[in-house]
């Protein structure tokens, strides 16, 4: 068994269970817990025009309120026949009524007779760090990561969650058919982490 009482704890301030899935796999060196494992009832709403302001406030208040080291992402799907929607609204694109696969479906509808050659789209994520006791600085540091693609023309793929599905890599390839150790070497995300982590290295948690 892993003894975890030597890792360093950190708080996503998120209650996606597969985000938190997601960022334990690419945290090895850390517990990682989820808000709702944290006690934290909620976050003020994401009312921010950039992923920026969205994650930064989101890391303020869930460090604040857990009293644990904080990783906030507020990630994306920008779309360009779509003037780059829904960038900051993706998880709650088309009203609170959809889920993942209708987000999907309503992304797909509006992209019916576009032509693959002009579906390009990225994933797109930025990671805010804070710190409870406020030393990281009220501008808290961030770590970005984009990933290039292209919006498929039907889902496919069984992994993943959010646009997963209908997001084309170069390979022809859903993000939802990769494997979650490949898709952790290419991710937006896996991308932020890993600037974080190099950053991380000299500090002590």
């Amino acid at each position: 068994m892993i003894d975890t009482t030597r890792k360093p704890r950190i708080v996503i301030a998120t209650f996606n269970r597969g985000k938190v899935a997601e960022f334990a796999s690419l945290l090895d060196g850390f517990v990682v817990v989820g808000l709702d494992a944290a006690g934290c009832p909620a976050l003020p709403p994401e009312i921010g025009t950039t992923f920026e302001e969205n994650a930064r406030a989101k890391a303020w208040a869930a460090a604040s309120l857990t009293g644990l080291f904080t990783l906030a992402d507020d990630s994306g799907l920008e779309i360009d026949a779509l003037g780059g929607a829904p960038g900051v609204l993706s998880a709650r694109y088309g009203g609170p009524d959809l889920d993942d696969r209708g987000r999907c479906l309503k992304v797909l509808a509006e992209l019916e007779d576009v032509p693959m050659e002009r579906r390009t789209a990225r994933f797109r994520c930025v990671l805010a760090a804070a710190h409870p006791s406020g030393d990281l600085g009220l501008d808290v540091p961030m770590f970005h990561g984009v990933c290039e693609g292209r919006i498929a023309e039907r889902p496919s793929g069984e992994h993943g969650f959010g646009y997963d599905p209908i997001f084309m890599l170069p390979d022809g390839r859903t993000m939802a058919q990769l494997p979650s150790r490949e898709k952790n070497k290419l991710s937006h995300r896996a991308l932020a982490v890993r600037k974080f982590l190099q950053w991380s290295v000299p500090y002590h948690f």
